[in-house]
């Protein structure tokens, strides 16, 4: 008797555990899996697939990231090509009858950017226009996961106050730069979504894309303007090489202006796990107090 009892207990408690661990839910990038989180709770595992300092531009899915992906109840992706090497393995899952979801399938088209036909894919740098996205991230959720319904919609209410109110800090905080010199250089051109919600004008060496490389053209045009409006300050990537970066100094440098390495800036990935960066709302606070503070201003 005491043996049934015993296993009818140990069954209970994996059926407990079971109904705990929720949905199996995979995204390609920090950022995405990141608002995932916030929207599922405790209702869900959430895994991310490319690490924090990877270019998703550039990402192919690895034969242990297929393997995750086909074990998942639901895949989230940032969509508007960011992973354009990944979107193969996406309509294989869809296919299989996996749920796949790009998460900025819910901005309204009137908040995209674009650069010439193409769509600005780095919505995450702009907290209204991220904001946008989880619509698409509860609908999803709930529709795999009926029961949770309430609980996604709560959390997509609290997610959606605490964008707005980081939306109006990053304005304030920019707020603070000399108005002559609100101008954002980078390596790629990343934050223009950023540039945007800061009211910064926003210049990248290369394109949306990091698969093209800049050339001597594009360095020579952006050290023109530093030169020409005395911009204080550059910012390399965790993504990317400090190289053409470090070119644009030099070249300022030989035509007679000392412009400063402001810091590091995250684009297309977060902080490494554990820093406060590893969130969006962290990485977006840290650039903003490094472009605000290298720039003339002061950041809270």
């Amino acid at each position: 008797m005491r043996f049934f009892v015993c296993a009818a207990a140990v069954c209970l408690l994996l059926m407990v555990g079971s109904a705990r661990a929720g949905l199996d839910v995979v995204c390609t990038t920090g950022m995405v899996a990141d608002l995932v989180r916030e929207v599922a709770g405790d209702r869900a595992k959430v895994t991310a697939l490319i690490s924090d300092g990877v270019d998703p531009h550039l990402y192919k899915p690895t034969r242990d990231d297929v393997a995750k992906l086909l074990k998942a109840d639901v895949i989230f992706y940032s969509g508007l090509h960011l992973e354009g090497r990944m979107e193969a393995s996406f309509e294989k899952m869809r296919q299989r009858g996996i749920k796949v979801c790009a998460v900025t399938s819910s901005i309204p088209e009137e908040q995209l950017l674009k650069e010439g036909d193409a769509e600005d894919p780095h919505v995450w740098m702009d907290p209204l226009v991220w904001a946008g996205c989880i619509g698409a991230v509860e609908a999803t959720l709930s529709q795999a996961d009926s029961q949770g319904g309430a609980t996604f919609k709560d959390n997509a209410t609290r997610i959606k106050a605490r964008l707005e109110a980081l939306s109006e800090w990053i304005r304030t905080a920019a707020a603070t730069i000399p108005p002559e010199k609100r101008v954002l250089i980078t390596a790629h051109d990343a934050f223009q979504y950023f540039g945007h919600s800061a009211g910064i004008e926003v210049m990248g060496l290369q394109g949306l894309s990091t698969e093209s490389e800049a050339g001597v053209a594009d360095i020579n045009r952006i050290v023109d303007e530093i030169v020409k409006r005395q911009i204080p300050a550059v910012f390399f990537e965790s993504t990317l090489s400090e190289k053409n970066i470090r070119a644009v100094i030099e070249g300022a440098a030989a035509r007679g202006h000392t412009v400063n390495l402001g810091g590091m800036l995250y684009s297309d990935s977060l902080g490494a796990a554990g820093t406060p960066e590893a969130t969006c709302e962290g990485m977006l606070k840290h650039n903003t107090r490094t472009i605000t503070n290298a720039l003339g201003g002061n950041a809270p």
